[in-house]
């Protein structure tokens, strides 16, 4: 009995973390035949659990949504993730989720072990948030394109350029990813043959979702975050520019700004910046610390003489 209930909370552990599990596949893991797999499936669903089959070659087992939440399991990593993760969220970030997360807060900790809850109540008063004046992004938005990213089905979308003009999407999502308080979506634009990354507060998915599609390499190393981080300082924005920087390549590396660099001698390096404002990039570039020149943006040029005559007047008066 023993061994048997502990085979069905390992069978219930493999169906949560993976979407498509053949019957072979699941008997390989649990070293028990094809036979077994479909007795301890129908188990689990006498307990309430709605384990769905498909027959033939292609066919499998697959975790689907009931009429109510069964329970999770979680391992002790994942326990404390989800946990910090609401602590956050009930902070702001997602609109319309922050009284949510704090019930459901308020409940894992009940049955948090003592070990558990030490971890999270050292990283929760030892960490500070500092929400900034992103947009927001409704969990419903979020879900839909975390759940097409999960299952590989196409994201059809309606997405608001910087110039305020709609366009239809059609794409292949690959990862949903976090950076500096706003949410960006990256894939495989399919109509316009290329990856691209999105902003999620100017997505709007529409239903249905598209095909199921074969996932491909992300350019690159297959890093998704070096790879956000790229192009944010140049295509997302609104305004870009580039910059002569009057220090060694490597001397700007090491300030881990994420800007991309080229070196044009032991002396200078180029940088491609971009933002959606203007006085904010002059004042990021002064941040750096180096002489430098602005060579294609007269917006830019403009935004930094201003500034220059606000230092200088800011001195000049006493």
């Amino acid at each position: 009995m023993l061994d048997t209930s502990a085979r069905l909370l390992k069978l219930l552990s493999l169906l949560q973390a993976h979407r498509d599990w053949s019957g072979p596949e699941l008997a390989t893991r649990l070293g028990v035949s094809t036979r077994t797999i479909r007795n301890d499936v129908e188990r689990l669903r006498s307990l309430g659990y709605p384990v769905h089959a498909t027959p033939g070659v292609a066919g499998g087992y697959r975790l689907g949504a009931g009429a109510a939440l069964p329970p999770l399991l979680l391992d002790d990593e994942e326990a404390v993730a989800v946990a910090v993760g609401l602590g956050r969220a009930a902070g702001g970030g997602v609109v319309g989720i922050e009284e949510t997360s704090v019930r459901a807060l308020a409940k894992l900790e009940q049955v948090l072990p003592a070990r558990l809850r030490r971890r999270v109540n050292t990283l929760n008063a030892y960490t500070v948030q500092i929400l900034g004046p992103a947009p927001s992004v409704s969990p419903e938005v979020l879900t839909a394109i975390a759940n097409a990213a999960r299952d590989r089905e196409r994201l059809r979308f309606g997405y608001t350029g910087h110039d305020g003009g709609r366009s239809a999407r059609d794409v292949e999502p690959y990862r949903l990813v976090h950076r500096r308080g706003r949410w960006y979506l990256v894939g495989y634009d399919v109509e316009r043959g290329g990856w691209r990354t999105f902003r999620v507060d100017r997505v709007s998915p529409r239903t249905p979702s598209g095909p199921r599609f074969t996932p491909r390499e992300l350019p690159g190393d297959g890093d998704v975050a070096a790879y956000v981080e790229k192009g944010l300082n140049t295509a997302m924005w609104r305004h870009r520019a580039t910059v002569l920087l009057h220090a060694p390549a490597e001397r700007i590396r090491t300030l881990r700004t994420g800007v991309e660099v080229e070196p044009m001698d032991d002396a200078t390096c180029l940088a491609r910046l971009g933002g959606d404002d203007l006085e904010g990039m002059a004042v990021w570039i002064g941040f750096l610390g180096v002489d430098f020149e602005v060579l294609d943006s007269p917006e830019l040029t403009e935004q930094v003489r201003l500034l220059a005559e606000r230092y200088h007047r800011a001195v000049s008066r006493r």
